[in-house]
């Protein structure tokens, strides 16, 4: 049994690695001993990831990969300087994403040069506060330079947070 959660952890911090970096994962599994890894009954295949009770991550069956929580957006905007794996946009616009709305690419101000699509993306205002998380649609270059389009799908704007 203990094995198997050994193997559960150095897998989920090995695609945390690949999807975020050894520094986000760093700030994310801070205290390994406080993680709970809970699997699928059906499949048995490591579903969420908890930390001190709280969801931390979500991994997604259809690609491998975690969804990011509003919990573990905050723990990496407390632990990071901006704009690491977020994307900074407008004060005047904050309400707006923070009920779920979609970020335009006129309303970016600053992104994660490192990111890619359809990479998970936490999205702050100028303020370092946070409004939302969601995935990144298009290239970064794209992203800073169109005045039209969608640059980010919202997941979860933190008004709409089940709390």
């Amino acid at each position: 049994m203990e094995t198997e959660i050994l193997l559960g952890l150095r897998q989920i911090k090995a695609i945390s690695d690949y999807q975020f970096s050894n520094e986000i994962t760093d700030i994310l599994f801070d205290e390994i001993d406080q993680v709970k890894l809970v699997r699928s009954p059906n499949t048995n295949k490591i579903r969420y990831i908890y930390y001190k009770n709280n969801l931390l991550l979500t991994l997604r069956p259809t690609n491998g990969f975690f969804t990011l929580t509003l919990y573990s957006a905050k723990k990496v905007i407390t632990n990071t300087s901006p704009p690491k794996l977020r994307v900074i946009v407008l004060n005047e616009i904050s309400d707006f994403i923070k009920t779920g709305r979609n970020v335009f690419c006129k309303h970016i101000v600053d992104i994660d040069e490192n990111l890619r699509p359809f990479d998970e993306v936490i999205v702050v205002n100028q303020d370092d506060e946070l409004l939302g998380i969601g995935k990144l649609k298009i290239p970064v270059s794209y992203a800073t330079s169109f005045s039209r389009g969608i640059a980010v799908n919202i997941r979860r704007g933190i008004n709409k947070a089940k709390i």
